[in-house]
């Protein structure tokens, strides 16, 4: 039976860096957790007690690591150069997600992929405090590596980053995520600096590859409580996946996300076609064998990932591209990781021709966020 989403992941194993067993956030967590660390010395230790497991990658989602962040908590997106990226920048809190989305990258990412919180936030705001006073506009996102409300569980992570982004006017900070519960932001003096994203999918491909995220209904209730907080919210599609009848399932999940909350109330909305590195296959056929995505057409894009056939993927975007912009004709739309020929075709421009990714972003979180330039 699926796990219930809306209850946390139970954690059975929780490991403490020698490092920073002294740290107050450790006390808290271990607290809330009710379980006695193993401490170590190498995070390596970890890892070993994981590959002893049949299933190493799910043993590592009740499995926690704390420790240090001993480099940069603030990193550019790492994109690729052979298609448009938007500038985004990564703070990196932790690693790995609870969820066990078939698709998801972070399989073959780390090795082994296991829960690991960053428990020196002292040095992650002392680092925020340097880009908030830096030149330009900045969009942060703690998204990459995890799942951005998973820790609120445990921590008061989101707490946190909303109040310290709420006292700037620079920066905009994105949580995104695939689950539905948003009391951690519930009653934050938020001036509208934290923008609240959700990953959408069509009911079939979150109930066959998304396992333990919550409905599509759900997402769309939590984002509806969170526009009612004031919060900007931002969704992205992505991975959307290629199968027959696809087209019609995802025009109707944009009339239902348009039915739950006001264009007005949206940043922005991103189009990605599903896209994975050959290593992923593997894995995915062992610890997925019922999931049908990796048999689409694929062909090795300039990234080396594989790719769906490009006509196939114009195709889609354009028609929800259609969608979007009857419902929403001011809402910013962007393709994630893909060149000048897609947008030419799906949007009717390109980057170039719009301000650049960066500049299309910076705008529209400088307009719905509030922000100003540094």
């Amino acid at each position: 039976m699926p796990r219930d989403p809306s209850m946390p992941v139970s954690i059975s194993t929780l490991y403490v860096h020698d490092s920073v067993k002294s740290l107050p956030w450790v006390k808290t967590i271990q607290s809330k957790l009710s379980l006695s660390p193993r401490i170590i010395t190498d995070v390596q230790d970890a890892y070993a007690d994981l590959l002893k497991d049949p299933d190493p990658i799910a043993r590592g989602k009740h499995t926690m690591v704390l420790t240090r962040n001993r480099g940069a908590f603030v990193k550019a997106c790492p994109g690729t150069r052979a298609y448009n990226c938007c500038g985004y920048k990564i703070l990196h809190v932790g690693t790995y997600c609870t969820m066990d989305c078939s698709y998801c990258i972070l399989q073959a990412y780390f090795h082994p992929p296991v829960l690991t919180f960053f428990v020196n936030l002292d040095d992650m705001l002392a680092e925020l405090k340097q880009v908030f006073g830096s030149p330009g506009i900045h969009r942060i996102g703690t998204g990459e590596f995890t799942d951005s409300l998973i820790w609120d569980s445990w921590t008061d992570l989101s707490k946190i980053l909303v109040s310290a982004f709420s006292k700037q006017s620079s920066c905009a900070l994105e949580l995104k995520t695939k689950t539905a519960d948003v009391s951690a932001l519930e009653g934050l003096a938020h001036h509208r600096k934290t923008i609240v994203a959700w990953s959408l999918n069509t009911p079939r491909v979150i109930a066959a590859e998304e396992q333990g995220s919550a409905s599509l209904s759900k997402r769309l209730a939590a984002a509806c409580r969170c526009q009612g907080e004031g919060y900007p919210l931002a969704f992205h599609f992505d991975p959307l996946v290629i199968y027959e009848g696809c087209e019609a399932e995802y025009i109707g999940v944009l009339d239902q996300l348009f039915a739950s909350v006001h264009p007005e109330n949206i940043v922005w909305i991103s189009l990605g076609a599903f896209r994975f590195p050959p290593e992923l296959k593997p894995i995915i056929q062992k610890r997925h064998p019922n999931s049908r995505l990796i048999y689409g057409e694929f062909i090795r894009g300039l990234d080396q990932k594989m790719r769906y056939f490009k006509p196939l993927r114009i195709q889609l975007y354009r028609e929800m591209v259609k969608r979007i912009r009857e419902t929403a004709p001011e809402t910013t739309v962007y393709c994630c990781m893909e060149d000048d020929a897609v947008w030419e075709q799906a949007l009717g421009k390109t980057p170039r021709r719009m301000g650049g990714i960066k500049g299309m972003l910076d705008a529209a979180a400088e307009k719905m966020c509030g922000l100003k330039r540094g």
